[in-house]
């Protein structure tokens, strides 16, 4: 999150965006709370796996596209479990 320059209230608002754009695409429903924490823990994961290949996501529009990818990621593992 420091590294893409982004805030604390940025990251939470970017990752809300990002929560409930993965909600929308993958028809769930989660919740506000729980979309901000899917965005922003998404970017984490997102990050992590883009970076084994090389690819670095940054600025806001970085983060949102990360938070998306790692949200989506989140939520097709979190269907997983529950069956």
């Amino acid at each position: 999150m420091e590294d893409a320059g982004i805030g604390w209230i940025a990251a939470i608002i970017i990752g809300g965006i990002a929560g409930w754009l993965a909600e929308q695409f993958m028809k769930s429903n989660m919740g506000l709370l729980m979309n901000i924490l899917l965005g922003i823990v998404g970017a984490m994961v997102a990050n992590a796996i883009l970076g084994l290949f090389g690819i670095a996501l940054g600025g806001w529009i970085g983060y949102l596209i990360a938070g998306f990818i790692g949200a989506c990621i989140l939520i097709v593992i979190g269907r997983a479990f529950r069956r």
